[in-house]
């Protein structure tokens, strides 16, 4: 069975590893050992704090195999970004050029920097290891993230986002920074994207052009891929928007990749989700669902088929699941359809 179990210190080793594994563009998981233990050390600080409101709070889990107790892969939720370091995106608009006089109408559009989703919450992180990508793992972690969200609602802000990984090829150069680089900067992709991994951002206000730019004047190959994903980041772009992620014009500064957001309340997963309670016993078929406790530090996931009509208040769970959830008879659990 799949887990899916707040981070630890000693997954350091395996959270390391797949930090290697995920290659370029993936800002939030940089190769760097004090990073990466600082972000185990925070998200145990935020399992643990109590709150009412969005803060500083970064909340990492990792989706485990059960039985060999191997770490399979990561998604994290931050409770409010831009707080303390500036939160950067692009917002592709428009502005017209016009003369009444000559008979002139031109729409012209522009990429405006700015800090507009400072405050939201944002799902990031999401990484499944390639011979794990199976059996619902990926929907698994990205979806759990919507359980937890509904479970712990005042940790969230009402709106989230998620930056979607933008083209770049498999050396790790992007051709919206490519034009940015050859424009502005002398520092290429993979060493701008580890830069700000790292928390290493003031390089973005001192360097990245203060005015409008004009679409039109970067490069073709630039224009083509903005708002655009990488291929390995279009199922996770699909799910999003099933659960009713949009895109607001919002885009990377780096790789031109699209954010897309959703008010929480109005996410699919959250919607529908509903708290039922735990009776153990045989289960027989049924429908995919994922299901969690309501444990804030002690939290756990999984999905599994049930046999669960909409009405129902009480849940039957193989006790094999309800050790593994960590709950017993007339606990609460939170559960969705996959």
């Amino acid at each position: 069975m799949l887990l899916i179990r707040p981070i630890r210190a000693e997954d350091y080793p395996e959270l390391y590893q797949i930090a290697v594994e995920s290659g370029h563009g993936f800002t939030s998981l940089p190769v760097n050992e004090e990073l990466l233990q600082r972000k185990i050390n925070r998200s145990e600080n935020s399992f643990a704090k109590t709150i009412q409101s969005p803060g500083d709070e970064g909340y990492l889990f990792v989706l485990q195999d059960a039985e060999t107790g191997r770490v399979l892969g990561t998604s994290a939720i931050e409770a409010a970004v831009g707080l303390d370091d500036a939160f950067y995106h692009y917002h592709l608009g428009k502005v017209v050029h016009s003369s009444r006089a000559l008979g002139v109408y031109k729409a012209v559009d522009i990429l405006t920097l700015c800090n507009d989703y400072t405050g939201v919450s944002e799902l990031c992180t999401l990484f499944v290891r390639e011979d794990s990508r199976k059996n619902n793992a990926g929907k698994l972690l990205s979806k759990i993230r919507f359980l937890f969200m509904a479970e712990f609602r005042q940790r969230f802000a009402e709106r989230v986002i998620a930056e979607m990984r933008g083209v770049s090829d498999d050396a790790g150069n992007s051709p919206f920074w490519q034009w940015l680089q050859d424009s502005f900067f002398s520092v290429d992709f993979p060493t701008a994207d580890y830069l700000t991994g790292i928390g290493q951002k003031v390089f973005i206000a001192e360097l990245m052009p203060k005015y409008p730019i004009y679409v039109s004047l970067l490069s073709k190959e630039a224009q083509a891929v903005i708002g655009k994903v990488h291929d390995k980041t279009r199922p996770a772009l699909a799910m999003l928007q099933s659960e009713g992620f949009s895109n607001t014009g919002y885009v990377d500064i780096f790789d031109a990749g699209p954010t897309v957001e959703a008010k929480v309340e109005h996410i699919r997963s959250v919607r529908n989700s509903r708290r039922v309670q735990v009776q153990i016993g045989e289960v027989q078929g049924g429908q995919p669902w994922m299901i969690s406790n309501t444990q804030l530090q002690d939290f756990r996931a999984t999905w599994l088929y049930l046999q669960l009509r909409e009405d129902d208040t009480v849940v039957t769970l193989p006790a094999a699941a309800a050790e593994l959830l960590q709950v017993q008879n007339g606990d609460w659990v939170r559960l969705a359809r996959i």
